[in-house]
């Protein structure tokens, strides 16, 4: 569209060849334009109501839906561009959503299951007993966790990751699970076939996580935590002919940048100022760390700790495992030197095959080994089990 005006007088000054006299000119406009439609009527009508918008309606004035951060973006936007929320009851907690949807009849966590979801940590009610903590052992990783929890208050560059190592079934682990139900530690633990998956990035991934559930714990429910991996050169060791993966690598890359950053880890969600993990102590056993990539289980990020029980803490061990078979302590030794040089676990399968004997006679006294399927898994609910008593000799 093509728009002429006229001027309703010509400037004061004019060139010579203009006459003296001129009328007034009135002013008037020319449009060139096509045939208007009721479209392009009714955008106009639409285009002079966009003067004066309305005002959006708010759920609330206390809403958190629409509370915007310092960049202008909602609390779902920002929900939304995390590729993994970590903050799985976000929809039923009161304060984050309104108190409409988290009203005192359903309490103020409505997500029932949110307990059982987040139960990813490991607790020693089946531990019963009195068992023997070695002193040694005790004192190695009591320490270790305790220095980790304190780091912020000492000026010196304190290891993540304790590396218990030793002989196969010297009881590392038990004696560290022992460690953790006496000192009211719940942890995370992981196994070495976590390790390794058929999609690359994932055990990286699942040791990040982890992480920041024992993280979670510490925070959310006032515990000591830590994360435990059993049997890592199981996992990323090098042995001969093994090949290594790309899981394997990103493992060991990631236990290292927990080591030097331990209080920022990422599982894929935007970096946060306000997004700080509480650092937690990792704890890992093995047989044989010289399979390890070397920078890992470097004196800066990891504690090396060999464990190799005496001939004392054998017996006091084993002593305890025979103590429900009244087996004196005189007996426990005279068994140690009989079979002297033998790790812990060999002991406790010696326990273990003094019932081989009467278990024999009662599946002749059932008929033979034909009817153990019915015997044990199709018995009626007031038919009882044998009980087996410690053999006398």
């Amino acid at each position: 569209m093509a728009l002429f005006r006229l001027p309703y007088s010509f400037p004061s000054t004019l060139p010579s060849f203009f006459p003296k006299i001129l009328l007034p000119v009135p002013s008037f406009s020319i449009s060139c334009s096509s045939k208007s439609t009721p479209n392009q009527l009714k955008n106009n009508d639409d285009n002079s109501n966009s003067d004066n918008p309305k005002k959006p309606k708010r759920l609330s004035e206390q809403s958190s839906w629409e509370a915007k951060d310092s960049e202008g973006r909602d609390y779902l936007y920002r929900l939304g561009k995390e590729a993994d929320n970590m903050n799985i009851a976000v929809g039923a907690r009161a304060g984050v959503i309104d108190d409409l949807f988290t009203g005192n009849f359903l309490g103020k966590d409505s997500d029932i299951v949110f307990d059982y979801r987040q139960k990813a940590t490991r607790s020693f009610e089946y531990l019963q007993g009195d068992y023997y903590i070695a002193p040694v052992f005790l004192d190695k990783v009591a320490c270790h966790i305790v220095k980790n929890y304190l780091a912020h208050l000492l000026n010196v560059k304190i290891p993540l990751i304790l590396g218990v190592w030793g002989g196969k079934g010297q009881g590392k682990t038990f004696q560290t699970e022992l460690i953790f139900q006496a000192m009211g530690i719940e942890p995370v633990i992981m196994s070495a076939g976590e390790l390794e998956s058929d999609r690359a990035g994932e055990p990286g991934k699942l040791i990040r996580e982890r992480y920041r559930t024992a993280s979670q714990v510490v925070q959310n429910q006032g515990k000591m935590s830590c994360l435990m991996i059993n049997d890592i050169d199981a996992g990323l060791g090098r042995f001969g002919n093994t090949q290594m993966t790309v899981n394997n690598q990103i493992v060991v890359g990631t236990l290292m940048n927990l080591s030097d950053n331990p209080t920022r880890v990422s599982i894929g969600q935007d970096w946060r100022e306000s997004d700080i993990t509480n650092r937690v102590p990792i704890i890992v056993t093995g047989n044989d760390f010289s399979t390890i990539y070397a920078p890992l289980i470097r004196d800066g990020r990891m504690e090396k700790f060999y464990w190799q029980p005496t001939k004392e803490d054998i017996v006091n061990i084993v002593h305890r495992m025979y103590e429900k078979d009244d087996i004196s302590k005189d007996e426990v030794v005279t068994i140690v030197e009989t079979f002297p040089n033998q790790a812990l676990d060999f002991y406790g399968a010696l326990r273990s095959r003094t019932y081989d004997r009467s278990i024999s006679k009662w599946i002749e006294d059932i008929g033979g080994i034909e009817n153990l399927g019915n015997k044990l898994l199709g018995r009626k609910k007031n038919e009882e089990l044998p009980v087996y008593t410690p053999p006398q000799d």
